[in-house]
């Protein structure tokens, strides 16, 4: 232990780390081992051992790289001269990008070198860009567990089988459509899980798994299993749960070591009477006595659809053309009418937790719920999916509305929203249609009010309070432009409270947006209710400020003197060509932009 902490002091020779070293041999080197996939550069640190102390560093038993290191492609050259090696993992997953999802390693192939570790029997090549299986791991004579799961694997080699010491392996979440014959010949394979891909049959050879205890087949696109998995009588657990499975064999339940046969969310109308009636047999989530639905169905008709119902520990579920429901164990619902996929798709989710850098709340947002992700991203369904999102209820929607907000790749939108409470449970829901997949969540937001403005003109007025309008004359675009208008009333009391001053008085906070960054053609007409209290009659000019503030409410400019104000009995009127936040006050004060950053603040707090 302490030669090889010697081994990493590099700091005195290479003139740099020195104050790096002493702390990096300390935790990730123990005895013959190199745990070095923690460290942001553990890849440099590998190849400088290498060439300071090779001896020392070619008797390494167990090593640990993380394939998101840069420097990853310079270091794979020198695994084939470890000929001590065991254990060998490189996994991608060790950096995640702004929605805390993790980034999958540059890893796409290895030296074919790599083959001749005849030692190694340990392989860990998760979370990395693998398309194919590296040749070489057909050639590793001692290999007893090889992991490749979360890569993008179609296929594996038709000589896979050659792999006679496997007892585990893994390739869940990747792309396999079909499994080669060779697979059979894994004798003393235990442990099998090719969960998350999109198989569709399995070989027959499956069945000479004879060693084989646990065997996960979930989220895969199979609609039958060959009889000859009734074979494994060493199996302890079968999991097909969310295939397309329409038919299962009698005999599986007549496997003496069977403790859970997991059929969950399949096509199952009828099963035979052992499998329904076995304590360890699970069929929730299947259409079980229900008839096939007619070809000359309504296929508008979502009421017939079948249901899926996932637990906690699924992530992913298969969407078919007859449509179907989900309800997932976090509440959150889906419904797939007939005809929004076309073929067979594997639906990926996930709940996060908000990451304030990407998640970017306007100013009076609240958020209420965690964020969802739901994949593949970008695929368009033929018909739109309806997705129901359950949210935390804010202490008041007074002068407010709940939306569901999307995130496109590159920036964030609100979607068309519907929201009730359930009667037994009082939980507040969230209703969307979608045609594509993304990320989804629910924020509380100020009623927004928006029109489309065509060269004619029109008129858009608040719903908070229809004393506020915006009125656009003729010829004040050349194309139609979208407008949104969003108002935030403050009573006098709150601002009393917040200046300290009760001879302050402000009206509604106004915001108004458009789609455009280009100016309009002609001025746009707003009218604004006076603070409360003032009136046309008691009006003293010389106190009554129009303040705009930027789009981020951080400065507030006076333009009293730069618009002509018109005044009635009860309303403000001026004219504007591009828009902002616009603000009455009626005061005494004469630094009134700093009061009012002041109160805004507190407004949003």
């Amino acid at each position: 232990m302490q030669k090889m902490a010697e081994l990493l002091g590099l700091g005195d020779e290479c003139g740099e780390g020195t104050l790096e070293a002493p702390a990096l041999a300390g935790s990730c080197l123990a005895d013959n081992r190199l745990n070095l996939d923690v460290y942001p550069d553990g890849c440099r640190w590998f190849l400088q051992l290498f060439e300071r102390r090779r001896g020392e560093v070619v008797q390494v038993e167990f090593l640990r790289l993380s394939s998101n290191d840069r420097l990853l492609g310079s270091t794979l050259g020198i695994l084939p001269h470890l000929k001590h090696l065991k254990s060998l993992v490189l996994k991608g997953g060790h950096a995640r990008d702004e929605f805390g999802s993790c980034q999958h390693g540059s890893l796409t192939s290895l030296p074919p070198d790599v083959g001749n570790l005849r030692c190694l029997t340990h392989l860990d090549l998760s979370f990395n860009s693998l398309f194919t299986l590296p040749s070489c791991i057909l050639h590793l004579p001692s290999l007893c567990v090889l992991v490749v799961s979360h890569n993008s694997l179609v296929a594996l080699p038709k000589d896979f089988g050659s792999l006679s010491k496997l007892t585990f392996f893994s390739a869940m979440k990747n792309q396999l459509k079909d499994l080669p014959q060779s697979i059979g010949e894994l004798a003393v394979l235990q442990n099998l899980d090719l969960s998350e891909n999109a198989l569709e049959f399995l070989p027959e050879e499956v069945g000479n798994l004879h060693n084989c205890t646990e065997l996960d087949l979930s989220g895969n696109r199979l609609s039958s299993i060959p009889d000859s998995l009734a074979n494994l009588k060493s199996l302890r657990r079968l999991n097909l749960h969310s295939n397309l499975l329409v038919t299962v064999p009698a005999s599986l339940a007549s496997l003496p070591n069977l403790s859970r046969l997991d059929l969950q969310n399949n096509c199952l109308r009828a099963v035979p009477p052992e499998i329904q009636t076995s304590p360890f047999v699970h069929l929730r989530g299947n259409p079980l006595g229900e008839t096939e639905p007619s070809p000359q169905a309504d296929e508008s008709s979502a009421g017939g659809l079948r249901r899926l119902f996932l637990t906690s520990g699924e992530d992913s579920f298969t969407v078919t053309s007859e449509g179907c429901k989900v309800i997932l164990a976090c509440g959150i619902r889906f419904c797939f009418p007939p005809g929004a996929a076309s073929d067979p798709l594997q639906i990926y989710f996930r709940t996060l937790a908000p990451d304030p850098q990407c998640v970017k709340l306007r100013h009076h947002d609240v958020l209420l719920s965690r964020v969802l992700e739901l994949q593949p991203h970008g695929v368009k369904f033929q018909q739109k999916v309806q997705i129901w999102i359950p949210y935390a209820s804010p202490q008041t929607l007074h002068q407010r509305e709940v939306v569901v907000r999307t995130f496109s790749g590159q920036n964030w939108s609100d979607l068309s929203t519907r929201v009730k409470q359930k009667r037994k449970s009082k939980k507040h829901v969230a209703h969307c249609s979608v045609l594509h997949f993304s990320w989804f969540l629910v924020v509380s937001r100020l009623v927004q009010n928006e029109c489309k403005v065509p060269t004619e003109g029109t008129l858009l007025f608040s719903s908070v309070d229809p004393n506020i309008k915006v009125i656009f004359p003729p010829g004040v675009t050349e194309e139609t432009r979208n407008v949104k208008l969003q108002v935030l009333p403050i009573s006098a009391e709150e601002l009393e409270e917040i200046t300290a001053d009760s001879g302050c008085r402000a009206g509604p906070l106004l915001c108004l947006s458009q789609d455009s960054l280009v100016d309009f053609l002609r001025p746009v007409r707003i009218q604004l209710p006076l603070p409360p209290g003032v009136t046309g009659l008691n009006l003293d000019q010389s106190r009554l400020h129009l303040l705009r503030g930027d789009l981020e409410g951080k400065t507030w400019d006076d333009i009293t003197t730069q618009v002509v104000l018109e005044f009635t009995h009860l309303y403000a009127v001026f004219e504007v060509t591009h828009f902002s936040w616009y603000w009455l006050w009626y005061t005494t004060k004469t630094y009134i932009g700093g009061i009012a950053k002041k109160v805004y603040e507190r407004l949003r707090m």
